[in-house]
């Protein structure tokens, strides 16, 4: 097979393939998704692979056309074995040998896609994946980022309360209901943030740290990406990295620092 030739893009744009396993991704999250997607790059190619003759993929079937997906229907060919799988494997491996892209969006719980991942970035491209919680962590570590869905979904609106009935007279009090034991396999983006992963960044910041111990937050951030391909502030309730470590103030220092061509950058450093 012919090298790889990668092809320059005169408007500077990276150019990323999202490809999405049906079978293991919830529509739920697409315009979170793309919108996630749209930070690190523009979306020339958008498909997505399944059966959608299934009522499963009926919710999918409603979102396509509005967000521009291109589905690939693949049928079952035998019963108990997901040929979507290898469609998306195919695709992914004849568009990255176009040259046209700088990286792919794999939208999959599923490791059976941690090769597919292993053998892009060898390729050089960047990959960022995108699953539940419940995704297993070779597919995770294979990604260069991956981020978890449910901290994309839009929240739901609260329901408006119900208006009391009138009361003819008092009705006897029913016996409370025992509280269900809470899932173990809750995810935190539910279950409320995640405790603060201090260790790790201290670890980070001090990779990314000159001699005083101030650490360049772009530099942090990237070195926390490299161990750690899943690493979000929103699991930990802050959108941005900056606002986790300055809600920390008893852990963390950020001031701003004047850079180079009149610009500002934030510094961190550890304390304690």
């Amino acid at each position: 097979m012919k090298p790889r030739t990668h092809v320059a893009h005169d408007d500077g744009q990276r150019r990323l393939a999202v490809l999405i396993d049906a079978d293991n991704a919830q529509a739920a999250v697409i315009e979170g998704l793309l919108a996630e997607v749209a930070k690190y790059g523009l979306a020339s190619v958008k498909r997505i692979y399944g059966d959608f003759t299934t009522q499963q993929q009926a919710q999918w079937k409603k979102v396509l056309l509005k967000h521009s997906i291109s589905p690939v229907q693949q049928f079952a060919y035998t019963s108990g074995k997901n040929a979507t799988d290898s469609a998306l494997i195919i695709d992914a491996m004849d568009l990255m040998y176009t040259g046209r892209f700088d990286g792919m969006c794999l939208v999959s719980s599923d490791s059976d896609f941690t090769r597919l991942a292993q053998r892009l970035r060898e390729e050089g491209l960047t990959v960022y994946g995108f699953g539940e919680h419940k995704t297993p962590d070779p597919f995770v570590q294979a990604c260069d980022k991956f981020i978890y869905t449910e901290v994309l979904r839009a929240e739901a609106p609260e329901p408006a309360p119900a208006a009391k009935p009138a009361a003819e007279k008092p009705a006897a009090k029913p016996k409370p209901a025992p509280e269900p034991a809470p899932s173990p396999a809750a995810s935190p983006a539910k279950a409320g943030p995640l405790p603060l992963p201090l260790e790790l960044l201290r670890q980070a910041i001090e990779e990314a740290s000159d001699d005083e111990g101030w650490a360049h937050l772009g530099a942090m951030g990237a070195y926390l990406n490299k161990i750690k391909p899943n690493f979000d502030p929103r699991l930990y309730g802050q959108k941005k990295l900056s606002d986790l470590l300055r809600k920390h103030p008893r852990h963390f220092s950020v001031i701003e620092r004047e850079s180079g061509g009149g610009g500002k950058a934030l510094y961190v450093k550890a304390l304690g």
